[in-house]
């Protein structure tokens, strides 16, 4: 039995146009209905044909659905979802796909006061953007963090991580909270680091002129494509996660720190220990199946 026979995606953009694709693919009785802000994005999608009905306003795309994936940036979820309030249907399960979950989860409960709300986080993602950008395998081997709020119902909740499972995800479930510290320092302070990196080269862009884009080795390159990722979405993120990003900046303020003290006295022992035990945690991640052992990160050379 399907965990939810008629889903609404707000917001067509890389991860909501990407869920469609995979309900379409795994699950294709659903029926699905789709809503953007963005005009030419809701004619995009209709030409796609990614959802059976485009609603013109996120009312109307609500009004019969029993899952309603709140796929915007973090920073409009409260206003979004006092944009359904009124059409909602009671028995609607409400979800997300913020990467912040404490903030949402009290900004959709402010705007829907006694709906059923199980916040959610795919951990997934491209640089892309946009509905065309969107593909059916997004999700698959990939975690989904299930974050359900303090005294919410356990049965919405598993069926929001079935949907997830459905679509090939694995599910782990945290308190919101704790999600945010997590993601503090496994996603939301890399970008901050690869944003600044960027924006450090193109600081010194007067002296290195073209060598920086023409000598772009592995690292920097990885970097750009980290910060290539949607500049409104990692600014409400980082609005949004504030304390936790704060936290794990000042931890990693201080490893700079010693790392610097390492280079400026020569202690290359210190360095050796350090990097050793971080290509330690870069196995781990491979052994787990979250990146692959390919030579140079799986790039192709033609």
């Amino acid at each position: 039995m399907l965990p939810f026979a008629r889903v609404t995606i707000i917001g067509l953009g890389l991860i909501g146009s990407s869920i469609a694709r995979a309900v379409r693919e795994r699950m294709p009785t659903v029926r699905l209905t789709g809503h953007d802000a963005d005009s030419d994005v809701r004619a995009v999608a209709d030409r796609m044909g990614l959802c059976d009905d485009i609603a013109d306003n996120a009312g109307a795309a609500v009004t019969d659905a029993d899952l309603v994936i709140l796929c915007v940036p973090v920073g409009a979820m409260g206003a979004v979802a006092a944009e359904i309030a009124a059409d909602l249907p009671a028995d609607a399960v409400i979800s997300d796909v913020g990467s912040c979950k404490a903030e949402v989860a009290r900004a959709l409960s402010e705007a829907l006061p006694g709906a059923t709300i199980v916040p959610a986080h795919p951990v997934a993602g491209t640089e892309q953007s946009g509905p065309e950008a969107g593909f059916a395998s997004l999700f698959q081997g990939r975690w989904c963090i299930v974050t359900p709020i303090e005294g919410g119902d356990p049965v919405a909740a598993e069926r929001v991580a079935e949907f997830w499972r459905r679509l090939g995800s694995d599910v782990e479930t945290m308190a919101p909270e704790h999600h945010d510290r997590v993601l503090a320092v496994t996603s939301h302070l890399p970008h901050l680091i690869a944003y600044t990196i960027v924006g450090t080269a193109d600081d010194l862009a007067e002296v290195t002129q073209s060598e920086v884009i023409k000598f772009s080795a592995g690292g920097f390159r990885d970097f750009t494509r980290i910060a290539a990722s949607d500049p409104t979405m990692w600014r409400d993120v980082f609005l949004t996660n504030r304390e936790a990003v704060l936290e794990m900046l000042q931890r990693f303020s201080e490893d700079l720190s010693q790392l610097q003290r390492a280079i400026r006295w020569g202690d290359g022992d210190a360095l050796f220990e350090h990097f050793a035990r971080t290509r330690a945690v870069r196995r781990s991640i491979v052994e787990q199946g979250q990146d692959d052992a390919a030579p140079d990160f799986g790039r192709t050379h033609g």
